[in-house]
């Protein structure tokens, strides 16, 4: 007779670093100062410790945090010795004339196999259309031609750009990260869900319900300051097209990952289980073709 494997959860954002081994200049901003130490999986391992629906942490995939292939390579090399990362989002120059050649590279390395979507530091780009660069768009190009996917990193006044990529590259899948960074400490939501809601017109684009609380009042936020967001996620893109991420060890500037895990348990009352089973494992397993559950 054979168990039934209990049901996943999947921490589909989640980062590491180690600062003996790599500076994150980052880091240096002064409110960042409690999180301005190494993270390591076995970190994570000992503080993900709530349940969200009954499930405990079982994989997770680990995003890259500079732009620097290097720190990619590290992730992947990982990834191939760590059991608890199942995919990795890494970074390559999209500008690059050889942006093709660092791909095949990459996936050809140590821990290639786990490279699954890449991410640019969108959020800090100047230029209004800088996801419709030529040069940006034809390196997107070249990780659609090689089934990687991409994380759209992208402030909330910047997610016509995104829509613009979704309707100009429409076969290569997009997943949005931290759900467009709404305002949440403002409670200016209007223009983030008109933007939100046109990039969710595009199929082939999944959010991630990921990094709300480090956009909400840090000290005070409450699981009602961050439901209209969830509302508006939910509306917007349906339980198929959501996936859950927890965006530690910054989420500890917020309260940290068990009090996020906490808090998507109390927005998920109300879901199926299927709902339930999309938006803790299922989309992140589909958008990031992760091995089934076992």
């Amino acid at each position: 007779m054979t168990s039934t494997p209990p049901p996943a959860l999947i921490d589909s954002h989640h980062h590491l670093w180690d600062l003996a081994q790599r500076p994150q200049a980052w880091l240096d901003e002064p409110a960042l100062t409690s999180i301005r130490r190494t993270f390591t999986p076995d970190d994570l391992r000992a503080t993900a410790t709530s349940t969200v629906a009954g499930r405990r942490l079982h994989r997770t995939v680990v995003v890259q945090c500079v732009p620097d292939v290097p720190e990619t390579e590290d992730l992947l090399a990982l990834a191939a010795r760590e059991p608890l990362i199942a995919a990795v989002v890494g970074w390559v120059d999209l500008t690059s004339p050889a942006v093709g050649d660092e791909l095949d590279r990459l996936l050809a390395g140590p821990g290639g196999g786990y490279l699954r979507s890449l991410r640019s530091l969108v959020q800090g780009e100047t230029d209004p259309e800088w996801l419709q660069r030529p040069d940006v768009e034809r390196g997107l190009a070249a990780l659609r031609d090689r089934g990687l996917g991409y994380d759209v990193l992208v402030r909330s006044h910047q997610l016509d750009q995104a829509s613009r990529l979704a309707e100009r590259l429409p076969d290569l899948p997009l997943v949005l990260d931290h759900a467009g960074k709404p305002d949440l400490a403002g409670r200016e939501l209007e223009d983030w869900e008109r933007r939100l809601r046109r990039l969710a017109g595009h199929p082939q684009v999944v959010c991630k319900v990921s990094g709300l609380i480090t956009e909400a009042d840090h000290e005070a936020w409450t699981t009602a300051d961050i439901r209209p967001a969830w509302d508006v996620l939910l509306s917007a893109f349906g339980p198929d097209r959501l996936m859950f991420g927890s965006d530690w060890p910054v989420a500890n500037l917020a309260g940290g990952w068990n009090r996020w895990a906490e808090t998507v348990d109390e927005l998920l009352d109300g879901c199926s289980a299927d709902e339930t089973s999309a938006i803790l494992a299922g989309t992140a397993t589909a958008f990031y073709r992760l091995a089934p559950h076992s």
